[in-house]
């Protein structure tokens, strides 16, 4: 419930682990979910939807182990309208220390014609369902997908009978990402004076972001009364992606002005997550992406670096420290010794054990020796290099031989499962060649649907960041890498995805349809 005290404060619920996760090739491996829910749990997220239990196994075991880990964040697990759904997501999330059921339906006359259910037996499906929720768990939040296109007598109807059923939250989501800011004001303003009990509760909003709309409508909805802003890290989610978490929370706090609204989250751990949820999921993050892109503090033209100079606040409306970017380039080079490199990683969001310092200063040493100077965003990719001890392929060797005078040559050695293979081929250039000669060891019929390259500083030394998206009938994997060299870089991001489909075909079992829950449905 809300209260003269509340009305400043602005509730954080992050769904990176499950409305993002829907991104197609962004499923993350079980620890790497894990971790993830750590980070936002250390930065103060008030509430992680850990993710969707009935849609399988994996996902439920995920929840579950976020829920009994988790130490400061309420965790929520979605489930469709029915008992089943429910009773798994309860299941899920029982043990965590503040919990939530949410539940939802699409509402619109659109998304009513899937079940094939007039306005009446919905509404009673809802009162069914929200019922059953609070009865299991007393923090609810219900969602009418679709919302902002439900016809309005029928979305008030419907979101009074979720409130006397119980729901502690009701979520209103732009599903499509069809609204203007404006529009989206004016709905929840017009939602808590009309609907009967809306004062007794928290609305929230959850904005897609298909038109680029999405975090602008989500601070007009806080503007118009709702208290929860659904999010995720860096945007991510399905199509064109959700309100970036990052963005929200920085817009409150440099412009509390005009927003006098506040949250509970370390911005200083922002560019860390941010980092680290682009190398697992898969999704780098575009170079003038807002607040954490490569380029949001880059200065290029001259008369902005004089005014810089000058000023820093010329041309910057908040300081990278802020999101726990250190403000200059870093000065470690081969020289550097183990005390200066987990100093800057400390400054960058990295806390390492003695023996992780060791296996990081090797790398780091092996980069420093092929670069002049080593920058903040090589140890970030230098971190984001995932452990490959239980992988069952792993680069042994390669030498590629390209140029002018015919096919590129690649010959690869492999350790595929403990025992060493190798294999030459040919190719339409470096990267196609050495592809090549990886499927020649490891046979597979893995489509690429993704290859992506971007240099993660400047010059010729720089470090090549790659990422590769892979599909086998209906699964998606994505792998990255990051190397001074790109065709070695390339190898290994090929080899992850490899590794990612492996594993999925692992859990999946003999067969078992990995598709056989639809997201697409999702809020």
């Amino acid at each position: 419930m809300t209260n003269v005290t509340d009305q400043d404060r602005v509730v954080i619920f992050d769904t990176t682990l499950r409305d993002g996760e829907q991104s197609p090739g962004a499923t993350m491996t079980h620890n790497e979910k894990l971790e993830i829910a750590e980070l936002l749990d250390e930065m103060g997220v008030d509430i992680i939807e850990a993710g969707f239990p009935i849609a399988s196994e994996g996902d439920f075991k995920a929840v579950s182990e976020i829920a009994e880990r988790s130490k400061n964040s309420r965790i929520c697990g979605l489930a469709r309208a029915n008992f089943a759904d429910i009773d798994r997501c309860w299941e899920a999330v029982k043990h965590a220390e503040k919990n939530r059921i949410h539940t939802f339906i699409g509402t619109s006359p659109l998304h009513r014609a899937i079940p094939n259910l007039t306005q009446d037996e919905m509404a009673d499906k809802i009162h069914e369902t929200v019922s059953h929720a609070r009865n299991l768990c007393e923090n609810v939040q219900w969602s009418p997908m679709d919302a902002t296109r439900t016809e309005w007598d029928y979305l008030c109807r419907v979101i009074e009978i979720a409130i006397k059923a119980g729901a502690t939250t009701i979520n209103i989501p732009d599903t499509v990402g069809y609204t203007a800011p404006v529009e989206s004001a004016d709905l929840i303003k017009r939602l808590i004076e009309t609907v009967p009990g809306a004062d007794e509760v928290i609305f929230a909003t959850h904005c897609h972001n298909d038109l680029g709309m999405a975090t602008a409508n989500s601070l007009a909805a806080v503007a118009g009364g709702a208290r929860q802003i659904e999010c995720t890290i860096n945007g991510l989610g399905e199509r064109a992606g959700n309100t970036a978490l990052e963005e929200v929370v920085m817009a409150l706090r440099t412009r509390n002005d005009i927003m006098p609204w506040h949250t509970g989250i370390d911005t200083t751990k922002i560019m860390h997550i941010s980092r680290r949820v682009a190398t697992v999921a898969g999704f780098p993050v575009q170079f003038n992406k807002a607040i954490v892109g490569k380029n949001a503090f880059a200065h290029e033209s001259g008369i902005h670096q004089d005014g810089m100079l000058k000023n820093r606040e010329n041309f910057e409306i908040m300081r990278p420290e802020d999101i726990g970017l250190s403000g200059t380039s870093l000065p470690l080079g081969k020289h550097s010794g183990r005390a200066a490199l987990r100093d800057k990683l400390e400054t960058l969001g990295y806390e390492v054990g003695d023996n992780q310092l060791k296996d990081i200063f090797v790398r780091f040493k092996d980069l420093a020796d092929r670069k002049k100077e080593v920058f903040d965003d090589d140890l970030i990719a230098l971190m984001s290099v995932d452990d490959e001890a239980d992988d069952h392929l792993q680069l042994v060797s390669m030498k590629v031989t390209c140029g002018t005078g015919g096919q590129a040559e690649a010959t690869v050695e492999l350790e595929v499962e403990g025992a060493d293979r190798i294999a030459t081929e040919n190719g339409d250039g470096p990267v196609d060649a050495t592809f090549r000669a990886i499927r020649a060891i490891y046979p597979n019929t893995a489509r690429l649907q993704l290859y992506q390259v971007h240099a993660v500083t400047e010059g010729t030394d720089a470090q090549a960041t790659v990422s590769v998206r892979l599909e086998e009938d209906g699964m998606i994997a994505t792998g990255q890498s990051a190397n001074t060299d790109t065709v070695v870089a390339s190898a290994k991001a090929y080899i992850h995805a490899l590794n990612r489909l492996i594993m999925r075909r692992e859990k999946a079992g003999p067969g078992a349809d990995t598709r056989e829950i639809s997201y697409k449905d999702l809020t």
